[in-house]
């Protein structure tokens, strides 16, 4: 009886948790479908008032949303299938106990999590140097390796992929990346599946290297896009007065709630579908018989 007790506690609990993680993405969802007016009231809590789609209208009509979301999408498929690319192969290769210079390598990539040669050097280096500015190339290169990723990856193969695999396969003519593709790979899809989704999440918000890097309108990402379209609105609504000033607000009020459910939307209809591999690769390691 006890313990049953316990379980139900434990359970509320869990739901108390739930529904306070979830109250705000609701409520973004029902205020942005909400009359503006309402929604400054505050007179929306659990249901939307007077149901409008003007917040939607006012910002996919503007063409920037779809060079934007074009952009984005590139910019997340191709970086995320580079990062990969780049993260598995070097990975593997400080997983494997017979590379000789694996230490001062995975010291060089520890440092780097500590240490960087600041923004100026960078945006030089960046600009200058590899003449990547103002190009699509620098939302795909330049930082396409995630070193917290690449330890993860690292510690799977190390722990998960017995040596002994390696081994058979050397006594039957494997080389090292046929072992990689036809052995390691099949058996790391949980690691690979959480790590491909770090990859996808981050360049899908990618926001701060387009800031600084980019300046053609033609290759900015939807994040930008929505900062513009918001600053912009928001810059109007200050600029005016009266009546005037206060439709201005109500009007970037709404389109500020309905930018977030656009620029988030795609990641929340991807999850779903990756969620059990996300659930099993972030208990890898935490039990081990």
């Amino acid at each position: 009886m006890r313990e049953k007790t316990v379980e139900i506690g434990l359970y509320g609990i869990g739901v108390i948790f739930l529904i306070i993680i979830l109250y705000p993405l609701y409520f973004i969802v029902i205020a942005s479908v909400s009359e503006p007016s309402a929604v400054l009231a505050g007179e929306v809590w659990f249901y939307p008032r007077c149901i409008t789609l003007d917040g939607y209208r006012e910002l996919l009509k503007n063409e920037k949303i779809w060079t934007g979301y074009r952009n984005t999408v590139f910019y997340t498929i191709v970086g995320t299938t580079v990062s990969m690319l780049v993260t598995v192969p070097a990975a593997y290769a400080l997983s494997r106990r017979d590379f000789k210079g694996r230490k001062p390598f995975m010291m060089f990539f520890l440092i780097t999590m500590f240490f960087n040669g600041g923004l100026i050097p960078t945006y030089m280096t960046v600009t200058k140097t590899l003449h990547m500015g103002d190009t699509f190339w620098v939302m795909l290169l330049p930082f396409c390796v995630n070193v917290f990723n690449l330890i993860i990856m690292r510690t799977f193969f190390e722990s998960s992929i017995p040596q002994e695999l390696w081994e058979a396969a050397q006594l039957d003519g494997c080389s090292s990346i046929y072992y990689l593709g036809r052995v390691v790979l099949p058996l790391s899809k949980a690691v690979l599946s959480v790590i491909m989704l770090y990859y996808v999440v981050a360049k899908w918000n990618e926001y701060f290297t387009a800031l600084i890097y980019i300046r053609n309108n033609r290759l900015i990402p939807l994040q930008i896009v929505l900062r513009d379209i918001l600053i912009q609105n928001e810059s109007m609504a200050s600029n005016m007065m009266g009546a005037e000033a206060i439709e201005a607000a109500k009007k970037a009020n709404l389109i500020k709630y309905s930018s977030i459910i656009v620029g988030t939307l795609p990641m929340m209809i991807l999850y779903p579908f990756l969620q059990k591999y996300f659930e099993k690769g972030v208990m890898i390691g935490a039990v081990k018989g």
